[in-house]
């Protein structure tokens, strides 16, 4: 139980995302939107074959979301 309140001390703090500590091995915001962004796509494929409905649509949703940030951090970069 102490390790849980200690995540939302830390989330809470008011710190601003780019000062948050990350631990060794661990990639960026950037890194881990592209890998959601490739992940979903598969598993919306898969609740697409198995008719899982509204399955496949929350995951197209989260498609969108994760492809909409990839964009907007390219846009970011080239300016």
């Amino acid at each position: 139980m102490t390790r849980p309140r200690k995540k939302r001390a830390r989330a809470g703090s008011g710190a601003r995302a780019g000062s948050r500590h990350e631990e060794p091995g661990e990639g960026g915001a950037d890194e881990a939107v592209a890998f959601i962004a490739e992940q979903v796509s598969a598993l919306r494929k898969l609740a697409g074959c198995h008719k899982l409905d509204v399955l496949h649509y929350l995951l197209g949703m989260t498609q969108l979301e994760a492809d909409e940030r990839l964009r907007l951090r390219t846009k970011r970069k080239l300016s």
